[in-house]
């Protein structure tokens, strides 16, 4: 690392977007996962709108590629699906 002001400002403003990234992206992560332990098809997708909003804020934010985003909301759809069909069989 230089010595100069603006290269330690740099790394402390880093040091401060890593940890927030890492908040949100562990944040996510934890609603993603109790998302998927719900059993209810109706809790399900009321949850999901506010999983997929998470999901799409960290794509705007660069944290996750866009594509990524997408796998992960096209997924966890293809799951929610699934759970109105095994309780409906």
């Amino acid at each position: 690392m230089a010595n100069h002001k603006a290269t330690k400002k740099d790394v402390r403003q880093a040091a401060k977007r890593r940890e927030r990234n890492r908040y949100y992206g562990k944040t996510t992560r934890n609603a993603i996962r109790k998302l998927l332990t719900l059993t209810d098809q109706t809790e399900a997708q009321a949850g999901m709108s506010a999983v997929v909003s998470m999901i799409d804020r960290l794509a705007k934010r660069n944290i996750i590629h866009k594509n990524k985003a997408g796998n992960l909301k096209s997924g966890l759809a293809k799951r929610i699906k699934a759970l109105g069909t095994a309780t409906a069989a």
